[in-house]
């Protein structure tokens, strides 16, 4: 039976069910904390640059080691990194959930970024050696349906924890999903990893690319508290710039790289990472403050928030899978251009709502941005990995996620100093609502304009790909 069970055909769906429920449990943990975030802020006493740093905390950590993750998982082995991350996320969930402190939370989930930036690549490239190429878009394609899902009952998760139980219940939900996920990946995943020799951690790649991106992005959360023509901000804009041209000099210089360049040559790869960057700095600031903006200003429950969300999220879960399978059909180029576009229109009508809106103004951008983002996220994915061998999947994916996370950290600290910067007032006085709403339009149709490039960026760069290790085949056979 066990052997039955077992059967290369059954394991690998097997594998690619374990890995699913270990990216169930990462991206529940993103939406149930943003639902979460008005109670945090009112319980642990914290300002709204506290409040962005308790999301980017975790962002951060998780972009900037990303491509650390990625190479780990490829020469160490996929499996043993895999496991790792799960172990780490998972107790930084517990520690997260026991938080009395704004400090406390922030270190958290500093942590569980650690988890995640070593757990996430390998899923993909996990993915990737498991399937056959002409499976591997329908693979992506529910792996990223799984997560959809977990965007889709997360908000309404979190609601109910938050409202009925505490917003500690977020974490700890994570705790037992984490210990199955563990025993599953030791009982099902097979081991794999590339099988060049040549492999070392790139510690000046890490440490420079750090540097830059976590100058930035404190730059931009708090340039509103210390002034933006400050010295300290206008210092921290210079050593991100000095830090990110270090970076790209020595990865073009550096023997094995931790970002190999080279991979973007591809304009497949180069322009599915690009979309990715963009979509997330689009769209993850707006979720941010679409929570506070429903719960702050239209005075929705956090149940009523997360229920709000589920037109969207459940739309995603549907579109993706398919959107994913259509990639392996008719390529992923047009397909992420009509999401983009979708996510404009999306990004456009949020941008018009006011401090009387009802859920049924909002239903029609919810509906627009669940076809956009599940026509982009599964197809852009299946073209930055279609686009590279299978070998050197690891850091394909790791690069990808790594663009994810920077747009999502660079898309809160945008978002939220456009917000910011138009309010002048405590937030119980009497203009505090106005000032948001300012705020909050002007940066959603800025978030719009930023989607739009990517729609364009999307068309002039993307082509129909070959799987690389495909091409080879045929180029022998031939």
């Amino acid at each position: 039976m066990r052997a039955r069970i077992l059967a290369p055909e059954n394991r690998k769906w097997l594998t690619l069910g374990c890995v699913a429920f270990a990216l169930f449990m990462v991206m529940l943990d993103n939406t149930v904390v943003n639902v979460a975030l008005p109670s945090i802020q009112r319980d642990l006493g914290i300002g709204l640059s506290e409040l962005q740093w308790t999301v980017n905390a975790y962002a951060l950590t998780f972009a900037v080691l990303m491509l650390t993750g990625g190479k780990l998982a490829d020469f160490l082995g996929r499996r043993r990194v895999f496991i790792a991350g799960l172990s780490i996320f998972t107790a930084s969930s517990l520690a997260c959930g026991l938080a009395s402190s704004g400090e406390m939370l922030i270190a958290g989930r500093t942590v569980q970024g650690i988890g995640a930036a070593l757990m996430m690549p390998a899923t993909l490239s996990i993915i990737s050696a498991t399937f056959p190429v002409h499976q591997r878009g329908l693979a992506i394609g529910i792996w990223a349906g799984v997560s959809a899902m977990a965007l889709a009952i997360g908000p309404l998760v979190g609601g109910l924890l938050t409202q009925h139980i505490d917003w500690g219940w977020i974490f700890f939900i994570n705790v037992p999903i984490g210990v199955l996920a563990i025993v599953a990946a030791r009982l099902l995943i097979q081991e794999s990893r590339d099988p060049s020799t040549d492999q070392r951690l790139d510690i000046p790649g890490l440490l420079t690319s750090g540097i830059a991106l976590f100058a930035l992005t404190f730059a931009l959360i708090e340039a509103n508290d210390y002034g933006w023509t400050s010295p300290t901000i206008l210092s921290l804009f210079a050593v991100a710039g000095i830090a990110f041209v270090a970076f790209v000099l020595l990865e073009l210089h550096q023997r094995v790289p931790m970002l190999d360049l080279s991979l973007f040559r591809s304009g497949t790869f180069a322009g599915a990472n690009i979309v990715a960057l963009l979509v997330f700095l689009a769209m993850f600031g707006v979720f941010f403050f679409v929570s506070l903006y429903v719960q702050g200003i239209l005075g929705y429950s956090a149940v009523q928030a997360g229920a709000m969300f589920l037109p969207m999220t459940v739309l995603i879960m549907f579109v993706a899978p398919v959107a994913g399978k259509l990639s392996d059909r008719l390529g992923s180029r047009w397909l992420i251009v009509a999401g983009m576009t979708f996510l404009v229109t999306h990004l456009l009508l949020l941008s018009n709502l006011d401090v009387d809106s009802t859920f049924w103004n909002i239903l029609p951008a919810l509906i627009l941005g669940g076809f956009g983002m599940g026509l982009t996220m599964t197809p852009a994915t299946a073209a930055a990995i279609g686009s590279v061998p299978v070998a050197k999947a690891g850091i394909g994916s790791g690069v990808l996620n790594t663009f994810r996370q920077v747009g999502g950290a660079l898309g809160i600290a945008v978002i939220g100093a456009i917000v910011a910067s138009q309010i002048h007032v405590a937030p119980g006085a009497p203009a505090f609502r106005d000032q948001f709403m300012d705020g909050f339009s002007i940066a959603l149709r800025v978030a719009a304009a930023i989607a739009l490039v990517g729609a364009l960026a999307a068309a002039v760069l993307i082509r129909k790909y070959r799987h690389v290790e495909a091409a080879e085949v045929e180029a022998i056979a031939a």
